[in-house]
């Protein structure tokens, strides 16, 4: 299993911004902004959408612009405007098609990507939008991509967006290449970085097990930090008994993480088995935003 600090700086060449221009999305786009500037890579600012039955009858003729796509336009480079500063460049990019596939896209003609977007997280509309699109984009790309959920305050309150990152681990393989990520951006934002590793009370057959348990995988959770990266990001091993979901959240709080870093599954057959993810869950009620990785 790769260690963290076995791969290079991170090397970006577009941070991706997917919005939908609505209140929730508008403090993913400052970090959206607050990344590409550490590290220096152009900010898309992208949007995918369908043409309703009345533009799609306007564009029939390729000749014509549907009032639709011109409204979209002018969202995205106001957006766009407001998001370029200093030495960030800010492109609007519309996409014509579902953004569960289009984004994905635009991640890979701009690789290396990262892409970043929001959500609010409230009521049935919000758990059919986190199953069905913002869900849909992260099980479909390559890329990390880093999602702001409704508990995080604006990044605009920060001047250094993450100061404490948690790096959780089950030692599986999508865990592992979420090591590397976890490790530059500590470098990046030097960061301290929190190692967890959440034992299930069902694993422990008997109380005398607690122990040796405990010790055995702060041994593994150490291993996972070489020296060189120990130099800069002051790693911190915890071992915690129970619910994985609660204990990582419950983490959050005390520690005051700014970044949670999860490797995620990329398989996952049914409908109702992304909406009830508990990644995804993680990504809703987290006060910090999530950085995942499809392992």
């Amino acid at each position: 299993m790769p260690v963290i600090g076995d791969r290079p700086d991170l090397d970006l060449s577009a941070v991706i911004y997917a919005t939908d221009f609505s209140v929730c999305s508008q403090n993913a786009g400052l970090y959206a902004a607050s990344l590409a500037k550490r590290f220096s890579a152009k900010l898309l600012v992208a949007h995918a959408f369908t043409l309703s039955q009345a533009a799609m009858e306007v564009e029939i003729d390729r000749s014509l612009i549907s009032q639709q796509r011109k409204d979209l336009e002018f969202l995205l480079s106001r957006k766009a405007f407001e998001l370029a500063r200093g030495s960030i460049e800010a492109m609007p990019v519309l996409l014509d098609g579902d953004p569960k596939q289009m984004l994905p896209v635009l991640a890979d003609k701009n690789a290396p990507s990262l892409i970043v977007l929001g959500t609010h997280g409230r009521g049935w509309v919000e758990r059919e939008i986190i199953g069905s699109v913002a869900e849909g984009i992260l099980r479909s790309t390559s890329w990390p991509a880093l999602t702001v959920g409704p508990q995080v305050r604006s990044a605009a309150d920060k001047t250094l967006p993450f100061q404490r990152i948690l790096y959780a681990t089950d030692f599986t393989p999508a865990a592992a290449r979420a090591a590397v990520y976890a490790v530059s951006f500590a470098k990046a934002f030097r960061s301290d970085i929190d190692v967890l590793n959440v034992v299930q009370r069902e694993a422990i057959d008997h109380p005398d097990r607690l122990s040796d348990l405990r010790d055995r995988f702060y041994r593994a959770l150490d291993d996972l930090v070489p020296q060189q990266a120990k130099e800069f990001c002051n790693p911190r091993s915890f071992v915690e008994v129970g619910n994985a979901h609660h204990q990582i959240l419950e983490h959050i709080r005390e520690r005051s993480i700014d970044l949670l870093v999860l490797g995620i599954r990329k398989s996952s057959h049914l409908s109702i088995e992304k909406r009830t993810s508990r990644a995804f869950q993680l990504v809703i009620h987290a006060a910090c935003p999530v950085l995942t990785i499809v392992g």
